[in-house]
C-alpha cells in the first residue's frame, strides 16, 4: 500500500512539473514572440527540476522493484 502511494505521489509530481513547463504557454501569460518574462523562466526551471527529479525517482523505484522481483524468482526456483 505504501509503495502505491509513493508511486502515485511521484507520478503527480511529474505531471505537476510538466504542467509548470506548459503553463506559461497554455494559460497565455507568456507573450508570443517576446522575451521570456520572469514568471515563465521560473516555471520552466522549477517545472523542469520537479519533472526531472520525480522521473529519476520513478526510474530508481522501478529498477528496485525489478531487482526485487528477480531476487524472488531466483529463490522460488531453488
Amino acid at each position: 500500500m505504501k509503495a502505491k502511494l509513493g508511486v502515485g505521489a511521484l507520478v503527480l509530481l511529474f505531471l505537476g512539473g510538466l504542467w509548470l513547463i506548459a503553463a506559461p504557454f497554455a494559460v497565455g501569460y507568456q507573450p508570443r514572440g517576446a522575451d521570456y518574462v520572469d514568471a515563465t523562466v521560473n516555471d520552466l526551471w522549477l517545472g523542469g527540476a520537479l519533472a526531472g527529479i520525480s522521473f529519476v525517482a520513478l526510474v530508481i523505484y522501478a529498477a528496485d522493484a525489478l531487482r526485487e522481483l528477480t531476487r524472488r524468482g531466483r529463490h522460488a526456483d531453488v
